[in-house]
């Protein structure tokens, strides 16, 4: 560990950063909720398979897209933390025939927290801004996705995500160590029953991390294991949906498993999938119904008010796992961005009370309904 710099000279600078970065954003949550316009976007089919490198770039015709990666991550005192880093970016579909440098035709956003269970509670940041200028974007032949210095891209079989948050940095590199992971049928991922209910989405699991995070003044070298998700689609999830529950796990023989279920209004199951990779790189995956999830525990924010079931029973299957969070307090507010409240926390997995693997489990929709 080493202190870090002081940064109190760099003052003005900040300032300056920031009345532009909320000059970029003001307008975007609108924009982003707005009724599209008619305009042809992008259709998820089954049948149509990966494309690499391309697919990991971005898909601009489609409404929405998502990189995800989540890790641990340990210090050289065996202090342990978890890290998001997630870019989205949005077709808004308005203003797509104004020749304006300005106009907002694809919007990108960025969520990153840093879970560090001596804080007990979660450090978060967030940016929204228009694509454009070079101040933001997200480029198509690759994984190459920023805002101002916030950044994720993939070279040399790795992803590496250099945050400078207001109270966290990251510069950490996620390295493949195995073959990406298609989800549904080679790719094509259902979210309820009817086809259009569907999005292209692989995952990158077991990455190898190593790098820095700092906090505090502090700088801390680090090493762990993460997961990275790629998605993107142009369906709103059905009328019926809520809101849901994910989960990534890389398991600690190697393996790796994947579960959601999209939840209704009346907090029952609505559509369910799941993915489980054995440590002999055999994949199996799962109908809805053959996942289930089972809250065991529950936690509730001082802030917002709202409950999460932060522990879950999860079930693929003939495979069950036991997710206790890492600390309860995980919860996420990216009213300013993307407008949603939600619990997003690093877990463990246990099987019959021994540590199994380690994750993610992502809670939404528990405040209040989602509204797509």
């Amino acid at each position: 560990m080493r202190p870090l710099a002081d940064e109190t000279a760099n003052g003005g600078r900040e300032d300056a950063l920031m009345k532009r970065r909320l000059f970029l954003a003001l307008p975007l949550a609108a924009l982003a909720k707005s009724p599209s316009a008619q305009v042809a976007f992008g259709q998820v089919t089954p049948g149509r398979p990966l494309h690499f490198p391309r697919d990991h770039g971005s898909h601009p015709l489609y409404r929405s897209e998502w990189w995800y990666a989540t890790g641990w991550v340990n210090d050289a005192s065996g202090n342990a933390y978890g890290v998001q880093v997630t870019f989205f970016r949005n077709r808004p579909g308005v203003a797509e025939s104004n020749p304006s440098a300005f106009a907002a035709r694809q919007l990108v956003f960025a969520h990153a927290a840093l879970a560090d269970p001596r804080r007990g509670r979660l450090l978060h940041d967030q940016r929204a801004a228009r694509e454009g200028f070079g101040l933001a974007g997200a480029a198509e032949e690759t994984t190459r996705v920023w805002i101002g210095d916030w950044l994720l891209a993939l070279a040399d079989d790795a992803f590496v995500a250099r945050i400078a948050a207001r109270e966290f940095t990251f510069d950490l590199r996620f390295a493949l160590t195995e073959p990406l992971l298609p989800q549904g049928d080679g790719g094509f991922s259902r979210k309820g029953p009817a086809t259009v209910q569907a999005s292209y989405y692989y995952s990158a699991p077991q990455l190898a991390v190593s790098g820095t995070i700092a906090a505090a003044g502090i700088t801390a070298s680090v090493t762990g294991a993460a997961w990275l998700d790629h998605e993107w689609s142009s369906e709103y999830l059905a009328a019926e949906a809520a809101g849901w529950d994910w989960t990534g796990i890389n398991l600690a023989d190697g393996g790796a498993m994947m579960a959601f279920r999209i939840r209704d209004k009346s907090g029952g199951a609505f559509w369910a999938a799941g993915t489980l990779r054995g440590a002999d790189g055999r994949t199996r995956t799962f109908s809805p119904d053959r996942v289930r999830f089972v809250p065991l525990r529950s936690w509730r924010s001082p802030r917002t008010g709202v409950t999460y079931p932060v522990a879950m029973r999860v079930t693929a299957d003939d495979t069950e796992l036991v997710l206790e969070p890492l600390f309860d307090d995980q919860e996420l507010d990216s009213r300013a961005s993307t407008g949603t409240i939600y619990w997003e926390g690093a877990v463990r997995a246990s099987v019959a009370g021994r540590e199994a693997g380690r994750g993610y489990l992502e809670l939404t929709g528990y405040g209040a309904p989602l509204k797509f």
